[in-house]
């Protein structure tokens, strides 16, 4: 479908058929995010000045993007944009950098920022987000935990704190071995993936090594509930899902999931039913999928493993990098779609 000489690890279109992706800065500065013209070709978005790097000497955080880390077209028909607000997995936050962007994709102006420190940890590593009316549900991949934004008061609150169900607590696997950071240490990627059921009454998450839990949102979206019993509530491994580098949902409830480690894609049902909708040697770590409107599965397999963040320390990517289509007859959830 689209193929380019930079590492991406997410991708997101619009009703009229435009794509933007997302780079995780595995092989050097540039382009964070990036709007793909028909031949593929990228364009910062919304410009060069929000992409260019920023000196994070002073310990605060300026204009531009500090670490993108995930992207998607929201129900409002508006591009989200999340900033992880550290420059990597294991790394320092940078203060005030950990925000949620929502951009007008026509006129790329920026219409609302979501500041997200009240609810972040020195080590804090905002990862991904999904949506289910006013909340707004947030991954921390490194400070174990989710986050919780109300989008209408603006509040956000911290859940399940170290709970072990957010916790990484086996090797993450890729390609037949466990995946080790820059310096050889076994990579530990905590919450990570997260998926909201099209009614809206469930949310799927886990750590990118998996397995898979899930609570009803109305414990998450009270904020008088304590924490004790938002915890009482979490269904652990509710699916034993393999390492994993981006789901997806579809309307009917079915979840996709990619196995870095088998190069597949599985179909989990609204049951927690496992199968196998396709093995390819081709999906090098698949990264954040999206379902389009036309029943496509965008899939970037990103080689995430091969970069020396996931890679022991060596750059072992082969370009192109591509982005695959795969029809699989499902419509989005409204969830994600307006």
């Amino acid at each position: 479908m689209f193929q380019g000489q930079r590492v991406w690890n997410g991708v997101t279109t619009t009703p009229e058929g435009r794509v933007f992706v997302s780079y995780p800065q595995a092989d050097g500065a540039g382009m964070q995010v990036a709007e793909l013209d028909a031949q593929g070709r990228p364009y910062p978005f919304p410009d060069a000045t929000w992409n260019a790097p920023q000196d994070w000497s002073a310990g605060t955080v300026g204009s531009g993007f500090v670490h993108v880390n995930a992207l998607r077209i929201g129900p409002d028909g508006n591009l989200w944009i999340v900033d992880a607000g550290a420059p990597g997995l294991g790394k320092p936050a940078v203060k005030g950098g950990a925000r949620l962007f929502r951009f007008e994709p026509q006129s790329r102006r920026l219409i609302q920022t979501f500041d997200l420190a009240s609810a972040v940890h020195p080590y804090s590593y905002i990862d991904d987000i999904r949506f289910n009316g006013r909340f707004i549900y947030i991954t921390d991949a490194g400070a174990p935990g989710l986050i919780v934004l109300d989008t209408q008061s603006g509040t956000v609150r911290r859940v399940l704190d170290g709970n072990r169900s957010v916790v990484a607590s086996r090797p993450l696997r890729a390609d037949g071995r466990a995946v080790t950071d820059a310096k050889g240490q076994p990579l530990r990627v905590h919450a990570d993936q997260l998926e909201v059921s099209p009614d809206g009454q469930w949310l799927y998450f886990q750590p990118a090594s998996g397995p898979m839990a899930r609570i009803a949102t109305r414990w998450l979206n009270d904020p008088t509930v304590s924490e004790k019993e938002i915890e009482s509530h979490v269904e652990l491994a509710w699916a034993d899902t393999p390492s994993t580098g981006g789901t997806a949902i579809d309307a009917n409830g079915n979840l996709y999931v990619t196995d870095t480690d088998k190069r597949r894609i599985l179909r989990v049902s609204p049951e927690g039913k496992i199968s196998t909708l396709i093995q390819d040697d081709r999906l090098i770590w698949a990264d954040a999928l999206w379902i389009d409107r036309e029943g496509y599965l965008w899939i970037p397999a990103s080689q995430q493993n091969l970069t020396p963040e996931f890679n022991g320390g060596r750059m072992a990517v082969q370009y192109p990098v591509w982005i695959y289509r795969l029809q699989i007859h499902a419509q989005p959830s409204p969830r994600d779609h307006s």
